[in-house]
């Protein structure tokens, strides 16, 4: 952790700055240098805006939801956001180890879930049943034996899923 502390710190630098920083202070000098060169200087767009105050407030009203909408579309309707989750994963071994360990969790649970109602309606398992839950056994214990953060295990295993989507 010692050894990090520095990365940790030039990262936590980094977020501070781009997320609110760098972002509040965009806006200022976007909107103080549009209007003090561009509109001030345009007797045609200075009846528009008269003033930097009215301005500002139509600018504001404007790009906010303008803004707010082009960030949905980002998020929403767009490929854009499915691309960047896409590179997060394959870049970051964390992440895609998170990944892999909550899809086998899921199946995991989904059949201890299924065995626990069998039997408690006392019902014997079938041997399909059997033979899925030594293959899931299998692919976990295969899993987490050969698997390390550096090879692409994990990608190959999120790579299987995606075809079957």
């Amino acid at each position: 952790m010692k050894q990090n502390l520095l990365f940790r710190c030039w990262f936590y630098f980094r977020t501070g700055w781009q997320t609110y920083f760098a972002f509040i202070l965009a806006a200022i000098n976007t909107l103080t240098v549009t209007y003090f060169l561009a509109i001030d200087n345009y007797p045609s767009l200075k009846t528009i805006f008269p003033s930097f105050e009215m301005y500002i407030l139509i600018i504001v009203s404007i790009g906010i939801p303008l803004l707010i909408s082009i960030g949905f579309v980002h998020f929403k309707r767009s490929q854009s956001f499915k691309s960047e989750a896409d590179v997060l994963i394959e870049s970051n071994p964390y992440q895609r180890r998170n990944t892999v360990n909550s899809e086998i969790i899921l199946r995991l649970n989904l059949k201890l879930m299924s065995m626990m109602l069998k039997i408690s309606n006392k019902e014997n398992l079938s041997e399909t049943e059997i033979e899925e839950i030594t293959k899931l056994h299998k692919e976990i214990l295969n899993l987490s034996e050969n698997r390390t953060l550096t090879d692409n295990i994990d990608m190959d295993f999120l790579k299987k899923e995606i075809v079957k989507l």
